[in-house]
């Protein structure tokens, strides 16, 4: 390890101490009841709702994802996706925030996804409960296990260990961060996380609009890639052996772009919809102590969110102009970030830049985690099989639990030509299709019914893999992200479903109308 390596060790190590510090303080705090430990008490404020709600979402696909799919495709795809999820987060806000809130404090002050379903439709058998449950499961193992190829990315580019050591190494420092804080450290530590990482993007994006040259370099020299900076076509890099070609110094790429039409812009921006069923941004809404301090949370995280997913696309066509062709395959395209970082910067401050990667991965699979545990624990664990489980039970299962789940995800990173993009997009579609359409039908129709909720929860889960692993791969008209498909089809089964089966109770409707009078109330829906 030269000298250069040592430096940005260090200040990667500072970083993780301040982070284990935060887990430590609150330690005690989390373990005094389930409440605490899975929704900090319902303590949040503001500027930590919004923050660690982002960060938490983002995760390391924000800086090695995003600017990977920009560096490897060009403009299209990468902006595109920014413009949904923009969209998305600011419907999300604006929509659920607020209604869930109050719901899921009036819906038997429910802390979980899967208890707040659970509790609202009254059921007498824990169905919505225990299939909410081991969805969570399903996509956070594989959320998690996007992390860990993050962290494993980074450790061996940065200093030239194998890929499997550093992804284990990364995995166990963020497994014993989340066992010991639980919710609220993990909140308090995304809020430091997500200045961290902003700071990291725009660093990177200055210093790279530096040594460029400018704005009108960076285009003259991507102009020379067909598609590259087109908004209604993708550039096509020319791949032998899954790596991209070069002749002369200049990357090939296939002579006409690629078509990026209608559909494809639809279906892209269709990541937008994902947000209405993220369980890990969902809590944040349900976790903040006060519902109308919900506006000034959204302000906060339009402005972050904004900002973030502009400098992502921007440094990945930035590091196209700079390194055209140093990284020559999908997967090496994603450490571009890391790339620019360390040739641009003094290595200490490359290593703080770097500690922005670190943080966006912790804030994210420390939150996976901590769900995915909390659905096994809570949901499954206490809610089915021990009702007179004590809280102390409670704590200890959700911690083996997580320790499993970490195994899980793990196992599912070991392939380190894993592209981080195609992974997250797979579990963001099956949060979005699973959730997102029931989530939105229990804030704002009355009239879904239980069997509703259960046949549209069913039927988005499984359309994602359905339409991932056996018709997009047909191509043409079929070729649209899975989520969009899935996303509408749990919704017309939720809808037709719940008309044709008997109205839900005058219990339910009662509870309905005050959550829905709760909202009208609140300053926060202004």
């Amino acid at each position: 390890m030269d000298a250069s390596q040592v430096e940005i060790l260090i200040a990667m190590i500072a970083y993780m101490l301040l982070i284990i510090g935060i887990g430590v303080y609150f330690f005690r705090r989390a373990n005094r009841s389930p409440a605490d430990y899975f929704l900090g008490g319902r303590s949040l404020g503001p500027w930590i709702t919004a923050m660690s709600a982002e960060a938490s979402d983002m995760s390391g696909w924000l800086l090695m994802g995003l600017p990977g799919v920009a560096y490897w495709f060009g403009l299209s795809d990468a902006f595109w996706t920014a413009i949904g999820l923009a969209i998305g987060t600011y419907l999300n806000w604006l929509l659920v925030s607020r209604r869930l809130r109050g719901y899921s404090e009036i819906a038997g002050d429910s802390f979980t996804l899967p208890e707040f379903f659970s509790k609202r439709f009254h059921e007498k058998r824990p169905i919505l409960l225990s299939l909410s449950a081991l969805f969570i499961l399903v996509f956070f193992v594989v959320y998690a296990a996007s992390c860990f190829v993050t962290v494993g990315r980074l450790f061996s580019t940065l200093f030239g260990i194998s890929y499997v050591s550093a992804m284990i190494i990364g995995a166990i420092f963020v497994v014993l961060y989340t066992l010991i804080g639980g919710f609220l450290a993990e909140s308090v530590s995304d809020f430091v996380q997500s200045i961290v990482m902003i700071l990291a993007l725009v660093v990177v994006l200055g210093t790279g609009l530096h040594f460029s040259g400018g704005i009108n370099n960076i285009i003259q020299n991507l102009r020379q890639f067909p598609g590259f900076l087109d908004f209604m076509g993708i550039a096509q890099p020319v791949l032998e052996d899954n790596v991209q070609t070069a002749t002369n110094g200049v990357p090939n790429f296939a002579p006409q772009a690629g078509d990026y039409g209608f559909l494809t812009i639809l279906s892209t921006l269709s990541w937008g919809l994902g947000y209405f069923g993220m369980p890990q941004v969902l809590l944040r809404f349900m976790a903040i102590r006060r519902p109308h301090e919900l506006v000034r949370s959204r302000r906060i995280a339009m402005i972050w969110v904004t900002i973030s997913l502009f400098a992502a696309v921007a440094i990945g066509l930035i590091g196209r102009s700079i390194f055209p062709t140093a990284l020559n395959t999908a997967a090496a395209a994603e450490t571009i970030f890391i790339h620019m970082a360390t040739s641009f910067m003094p290595a200490f401050l490359a290593g703080i830049v770097m500690a922005g990667i670190l943080a966006a991965t912790i804030s994210s699979s420390d939150s996976y985690l901590l769900i995915a545990s909390s659905a096994v624990a809570k949901n499954i664990y206490h809610d089915i099989f021990r009702r007179d489980a004590s809280d102390r039970q409670v704590l200890w299962v959700s911690r083996i639990a997580l320790l499993i789940i970490s195994l899980l995800g793990m196992f599912i990173a070991l392939d380190e030509n894993s592209i981080i993009f195609q992974v997250v997009s797979f579990a963001w579609a099956g949060f979005g299709a699973t959730f997102g359409p029931l989530v939105l039908f229990s804030l704002f129709w009355k009239r879904t019914t239980h069997a509703g909720a259960v046949a549209g929860m069913l039927t988005g889960g499984i359309m994602v893999f359905v339409w991932k692993l056996a018709i997009r791969p047909m191509g043409g008209v079929f070729g649209i992200y899975e989520l969009l498909p899935a996303f509408i089809l749990s919704s017309i089964v939720i809808a037709v479903v719940s008309l044709i089966t008997p109205e839900p109770s005058a219990a339910i409707a009662a509870e309905f109308d005050t959550a829905l009078e709760h909202s009208r109330h609140d300053p926060s829906a202004m």
